[in-house]
Protein backbone atom coordinates (compact mmCIF):
# COMPACT_ATOMS: atom_id res chain seq x y z
CA UNK A 1 0.00 0.00 0.00
CA UNK A 2 1.19 3.25 -1.26
CA UNK A 3 0.99 6.47 0.88
CA UNK A 4 -0.15 9.79 -0.83
CA UNK A 5 0.31 13.45 0.93
CA UNK A 6 -0.22 16.42 -0.66
CA UNK A 7 -0.01 19.81 0.70
CA UNK A 8 -2.22 23.14 -0.25
CA UNK A 9 -0.97 26.59 1.02
CA UNK A 10 -4.43 28.89 0.80
CA UNK A 11 -2.30 32.50 0.49
CA UNK A 12 -5.31 34.59 0.10
CA UNK A 13 -7.97 32.55 2.75
CA UNK A 14 -5.49 33.68 5.67
CA UNK A 15 -4.28 31.08 8.35
CA UNK A 16 -7.89 29.83 8.98
CA UNK A 17 -7.51 27.94 5.84
CA UNK A 18 -3.90 26.45 5.64
CA UNK A 19 -4.96 23.07 5.02
CA UNK A 20 -3.14 19.79 4.53
CA UNK A 21 -5.02 17.83 1.66
CA UNK A 22 -4.54 14.23 0.71
CA UNK A 23 -5.94 11.51 -1.03
CA UNK A 24 -7.17 13.24 -4.35
CA UNK A 25 -7.81 10.76 -7.02
CA UNK A 26 -6.28 8.23 -5.77
CA UNK A 27 -7.71 4.83 -6.67
CA UNK A 28 -6.20 2.63 -3.95
CA UNK A 29 -3.84 3.02 -0.94
CA UNK A 30 -3.39 4.30 2.24
CA UNK A 31 -3.89 8.06 2.27
CA UNK A 32 -2.69 10.22 5.62
CA UNK A 33 -4.84 13.19 5.76
CA UNK A 34 -4.04 16.22 8.63
CA UNK A 35 -6.14 18.96 9.36
CA UNK A 36 -4.82 21.82 11.75
CA UNK A 37 -7.21 22.46 14.18
CA UNK A 38 -6.78 26.27 13.36
CA UNK A 39 -8.46 25.37 9.63
CA UNK A 40 -11.39 23.29 10.99
CA UNK A 41 -14.76 25.36 9.79
CA UNK A 42 -18.49 25.35 11.26
CA UNK A 43 -20.73 21.80 10.83
CA UNK A 44 -23.04 23.79 8.64
CA UNK A 45 -22.13 23.33 5.06
CA UNK A 46 -23.88 26.71 3.90
CA UNK A 47 -22.04 28.65 6.92
CA UNK A 48 -18.27 27.32 5.43
CA UNK A 49 -16.03 29.23 3.55
CA UNK A 50 -16.01 27.89 -0.05
CA UNK A 51 -12.28 26.91 -0.33
CA UNK A 52 -12.90 23.93 2.89
CA UNK A 53 -16.09 22.85 0.66
CA UNK A 54 -13.55 21.76 -2.47
CA UNK A 55 -10.90 21.42 0.22
CA UNK A 56 -12.86 18.23 1.58
CA UNK A 57 -14.59 17.36 -1.73
CA UNK A 58 -10.80 16.72 -3.34
CA UNK A 59 -10.26 14.94 0.18
CA UNK A 60 -12.62 12.28 -0.63
CA UNK A 61 -12.18 11.60 -4.62
CA UNK A 62 -11.11 8.39 -4.21
CA UNK A 63 -13.67 5.75 -6.32
CA UNK A 64 -15.14 4.46 -2.17
CA UNK A 65 -15.65 7.75 -1.05
CA UNK A 66 -16.48 10.23 -4.17
CA UNK A 67 -20.53 9.38 -4.47
CA UNK A 68 -20.83 10.03 -1.09
CA UNK A 69 -19.27 12.95 -1.47
CA UNK A 70 -20.57 14.48 -4.12
CA UNK A 71 -23.83 13.91 -2.95
CA UNK A 72 -23.15 16.06 0.28
CA UNK A 73 -21.24 18.91 -1.59
CA UNK A 74 -22.50 19.29 -5.31
CA UNK A 75 -25.65 20.80 -6.34
CA UNK A 76 -27.69 18.77 -8.45
CA UNK A 77 -27.41 21.50 -10.97
CA UNK A 78 -24.13 22.13 -10.70
CA UNK A 79 -21.34 22.11 -13.92
CA UNK A 80 -18.28 19.95 -14.23
CA UNK A 81 -15.72 21.12 -17.43
CA UNK A 82 -13.63 18.24 -17.69
CA UNK A 83 -10.39 19.25 -19.47
CA UNK A 84 -12.94 21.06 -22.71
CA UNK A 85 -16.23 22.10 -23.35
CA UNK A 86 -16.61 19.62 -26.13
CA UNK A 87 -14.49 17.06 -27.77
CA UNK A 88 -16.04 14.12 -29.46
CA UNK A 89 -12.57 12.71 -30.31
CA UNK A 90 -11.17 13.24 -26.89
CA UNK A 91 -14.11 11.91 -25.49
CA UNK A 92 -13.59 8.33 -27.40
CA UNK A 93 -10.17 8.02 -25.22
CA UNK A 94 -11.28 9.97 -22.45
CA UNK A 95 -15.07 9.42 -22.31
CA UNK A 96 -15.28 11.67 -18.81
CA UNK A 97 -13.71 14.51 -20.68
CA UNK A 98 -16.58 17.72 -21.92
CA UNK A 99 -19.03 19.16 -20.17
CA UNK A 100 -21.73 16.63 -17.70
CA UNK A 101 -24.38 17.82 -14.85
CA UNK A 102 -24.67 17.10 -11.59
CA UNK A 103 -23.35 15.11 -8.86
CA UNK A 104 -23.11 12.34 -11.01
CA UNK A 105 -20.83 13.66 -13.38
CA UNK A 106 -18.73 14.60 -10.71
CA UNK A 107 -18.25 11.17 -9.03
CA UNK A 108 -18.37 9.04 -12.38
CA UNK A 109 -15.35 11.12 -13.89
CA UNK A 110 -13.13 10.56 -10.81
CA UNK A 111 -14.08 6.87 -10.47
CA UNK A 112 -13.42 6.42 -14.28
CA UNK A 113 -9.97 8.38 -14.13
CA UNK A 114 -8.78 5.76 -10.65
CA UNK A 115 -10.11 2.56 -12.97
CA UNK A 116 -7.54 4.04 -16.50
CA UNK A 117 -4.62 5.48 -14.46
CA UNK A 118 -2.55 4.40 -11.43
CA UNK A 119 -2.56 7.79 -9.14
CA UNK A 120 1.38 7.94 -8.55
CA UNK A 121 1.15 11.42 -7.08
CA UNK A 122 -1.56 14.26 -6.89
CA UNK A 123 0.43 17.14 -5.33
CA UNK A 124 -1.58 20.67 -5.20
CA UNK A 125 0.61 23.74 -4.16
CA UNK A 126 -1.53 26.28 -4.26
CA UNK A 127 -5.34 26.44 -3.15
CA UNK A 128 -6.70 30.51 -2.80
CA UNK A 129 -10.29 31.52 -2.48
CA UNK A 130 -12.02 35.17 -3.46
CA UNK A 131 -15.28 35.13 -2.56
CA UNK A 132 -17.47 31.82 -4.10
CA UNK A 133 -14.50 31.39 -6.72
CA UNK A 134 -11.43 28.89 -5.35
CA UNK A 135 -8.25 28.38 -7.50
CA UNK A 136 -6.80 25.27 -6.97
CA UNK A 137 -3.08 24.65 -8.84
CA UNK A 138 -0.57 21.65 -8.66
CA UNK A 139 0.64 18.77 -10.67
CA UNK A 140 0.34 14.92 -11.20
CA UNK A 141 1.91 11.83 -12.19
CA UNK A 142 -0.21 9.11 -13.65
CA UNK A 143 0.31 5.45 -15.24
CA UNK A 144 -2.05 4.35 -17.26
CA UNK A 145 -3.19 0.57 -16.24
CA UNK A 146 -3.61 -0.46 -19.93
CA UNK A 147 -0.47 0.20 -21.70
CA UNK A 148 1.91 1.34 -18.31
CA UNK A 149 3.00 4.67 -19.93
CA UNK A 150 3.26 7.28 -17.23
CA UNK A 151 3.28 11.31 -17.69
CA UNK A 152 3.57 13.93 -14.77
CA UNK A 153 0.92 16.84 -15.88
CA UNK A 154 0.34 20.48 -13.89
CA UNK A 155 -3.64 20.55 -13.32
CA UNK A 156 -5.59 23.85 -12.49
CA UNK A 157 -9.47 23.63 -11.02
CA UNK A 158 -11.36 26.55 -10.89
CA UNK A 159 -14.44 26.32 -8.39
CA UNK A 160 -17.84 27.89 -7.84
CA UNK A 161 -19.23 27.35 -4.51
CA UNK A 162 -22.98 28.48 -3.41
CA UNK A 163 -24.48 28.30 -0.10
CA UNK A 164 -22.12 25.46 0.81
CA UNK A 165 -22.21 23.38 -2.47
CA UNK A 166 -20.17 23.18 -5.38
CA UNK A 167 -21.80 24.77 -8.67
CA UNK A 168 -19.38 24.48 -10.85
CA UNK A 169 -16.10 22.88 -11.27
CA UNK A 170 -13.50 23.37 -13.96
CA UNK A 171 -10.63 20.76 -14.10
CA UNK A 172 -7.63 21.54 -16.71
CA UNK A 173 -4.59 19.33 -17.17
CA UNK A 174 -1.84 18.78 -20.24
CA UNK A 175 -4.86 16.40 -22.61
CA UNK A 176 -2.06 15.74 -25.02
CA UNK A 177 0.40 13.78 -22.80
CA UNK A 178 -3.06 12.18 -21.36
CA UNK A 179 -4.23 10.59 -24.39
CA UNK A 180 -0.70 9.66 -25.39
CA UNK A 181 -0.03 7.57 -22.02
CA UNK A 182 -3.20 4.89 -23.90
CA UNK A 183 -1.11 4.82 -27.59
CA UNK A 184 0.08 1.56 -28.15
CA UNK A 185 1.13 2.82 -31.95
CA UNK A 186 0.80 5.07 -34.51
CA UNK A 187 2.48 8.90 -35.33
CA UNK A 188 1.42 11.75 -36.34
CA UNK A 189 2.31 13.55 -39.38
CA UNK A 190 2.25 17.81 -38.50
CA UNK A 191 3.06 20.80 -39.82
CA UNK A 192 2.91 23.66 -37.65
CA UNK A 193 5.45 26.34 -38.99
CA UNK A 194 4.55 27.27 -42.41
CA UNK A 195 7.99 28.06 -43.37
CA UNK A 196 9.63 24.48 -42.37
CA UNK A 197 8.89 21.36 -43.47
CA UNK A 198 6.82 18.49 -42.05
CA UNK A 199 7.43 15.87 -38.65
CA UNK A 200 6.45 13.32 -37.38
CA UNK A 201 5.17 13.06 -33.06
CA UNK A 202 4.02 9.80 -31.48
CA UNK A 203 5.23 6.38 -31.71
CA UNK A 204 6.80 5.52 -35.35
CA UNK A 205 7.50 1.54 -34.63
Amino acid sequence: MKTITTFASARRAGAASLVSLAGALVGAGTLLIHVPAAAQQPSSAASREPISIVKEFLENTSPEKVGPAAKRLVAPDATYVSLNFSNPELKKIEPWAGTSKGPEGFSSTFARVATYWKIEDFTVSEMFGSGENVAVFGKFTYRSVAVGTSFTSPFSILAKVKDGKIVYFQFLEDTYASAASFRQSGSWTVKTDPKAPAFKVGKTD
